[in-house]
């Protein structure tokens, strides 16, 4: 289905401080995913796969990285009217503001969009996981004559605090919402479907609006959607909430960051990579094939053009050029790889110098960790689980729900031990 009369609209998001320090250099929807995506491939692949080709991606914070990957890896053809355009925050005649928020940044760009005149505009988050048919979302919305709709997801009393909460109708009308309930009382009287596991409708933070009424909120107050404009439409428009049961993971901290890639991880995946009617796109790479040694591997992905020794791996995701030597162990492990490939010169006066290799050198151990591009990895390096441990930083690393992160471009020397072995 092709949806000529939509526009997309995906929000860049702020400075991703709770994605630390994995956006200590780059935009958070430019943060590597699943090998060799990025976050900011979920949702442009969901539009090109939904038929949505007009699609605008909203930038702020650090976003060199993100604006060179949309460049190389989304290109239309000269014949179609899609496009991904950029927009980055700018100072105008009239404003001279960053953007405030993520009503305040579409208010900023709405001329843009609506010199399409299209029916509908629907606006995305770019950092959460997910696989959706914005067509069945646009034709709900289209079906009850809503001037806004939003996609929300069935969730337990235990999660209902992070989510903003919508009690719907059996048609699907919301009558009522309150953003993120801090307790039981709060929580009261807003099931959507009593008596379930997950009894509460959570608002995913996408949302369709008729492009009229889009327009009119936009010349008003306030700087947010869910703690504005949604809450202010309820009271004077047509509100409904579009239910999605599939998978979607707000890509908003480390451990959710490490939980969704290794979701993607071995052959009973939670999210799926492998699908020929909804394919992920990214940008095309002209890489050699991944080479092995004797290998032990279980629930794994690789990308190519890795060089991998005689290793152990498990429940690991293994990016782009990445370099594992022989005798090393890594278990539950997200290494992003590299941006380049190494020169045999440069590796041999590396090796003189006393400099670690780009890679995980020999003989190490690691366990659930995440490793930035770039990293270089001495031999016998022990990184151990820090699960259960506080929160901490270091020269060389960061430790987030007991995750140890190793940032990017980050040198650990030979033999340096992180944590306990167990």
């Amino acid at each position: 289905m092709r949806n000529d009369d939509v526009v997309a609209v995906i929000l860049g998001g702020g400075r991703g401080a709770r994605l630390y320090p994995l956006t200590a250099l780059r935009a958070k929807p430019a943060v590597p995913l699943g090998t060799k995506y990025r976050l900011i491939d979920i949702p442009i692949s969901n539009c090109i796969n939904s038929g949505v080709s007009k699609i605008y991606v909203l930038t702020q914070f650090l976003s060199v990285s993100l604006h060179a990957h949309i460049y190389q890896a989304y290109k239309f053809d000269i014949f179609s009217k899609g496009f991904v355009t950029l927009l980055p925050a700018e100072q105008t005649l009239t404003s001279d503001s960053w953007y405030q928020g993520t009503a305040d940044a579409v208010r900023k760009q709405m001329h843009r969009f609506v010199q399409w005149r299209p029916r509908d505009i629907i606006i995305l988050s770019g950092d959460h996981l997910y696989n959706m048919d914005y067509s069945r979302f646009i034709e709900f919305h289209r079906q009850r004559n809503a001037d806004v709709t939003i996609a929300v997801q069935p969730v337990s009393a235990l999660d209902a605090g992070r989510f903003g909460i919508l009690k719907t109708e059996p048609d699907g009308a919301i009558t009522r919402f309150r953003e993120k309930p801090k307790d039981e009382e709060e929580l009261m009287g807003l099931e959507s479907n009593p008596g379930s596991e997950k009894p509460y409708l959570g608002s995913m933070g996408i949302y369709v609006f008729k492009s009229d009424v889009l327009t009119d909120f936009m010349d008003g107050p306030g700087e947010d959607f869910g703690n504005n404009v949604i809450p202010l439409a309820m009271e004077s428009h047509s509100v409904y909430g579009y239910e999605f049961r599939g998978y979607w993971e707000d890509i908003g901290t480390i451990s959710a960051f490490y939980k969704a890639n290794l979701d993607m991880v071995g052959l009973d995946t939670k999210f799926d990579l492998i699908d020929p009617e909804n394919p992920i796109y990214t940008r095309s790479r002209f890489l050699p094939p991944t080479r092995m040694g004797e290998c032990r591997v279980r629930g794994t992905a690789l990308a190519e053009g890795c060089t991998i020794g005689d290793v152990e791996l498990e429940e690991c995701v293994i990016g782009l050029r990445s370099v594992i030597r022989s005798g090393t162990r890594l278990k539950r492990v997200i290494m992003m790889g590299a941006d380049h490939l190494e020169e045999a010169e440069k590796v041999s006066e590396q090796e003189f110098e006393g400099i670690s290799k780009l890679g995980i050198g020999r003989d190490c151990r690691i366990e659930r960790a995440i490793i930035d591009k770039n990293a270089r990895i001495g031999k016998g390096v022990i990184i151990a689980s820090h699960e259960g441990r506080p929160d901490a930083d270091n020269e060389l690393f960061c430790v987030r729900d007991g995750i140890v992160v190793i940032p990017k471009n980050t040198v650990i020397p030979h033999d340096t031990v992180i944590g306990q072995s167990g």
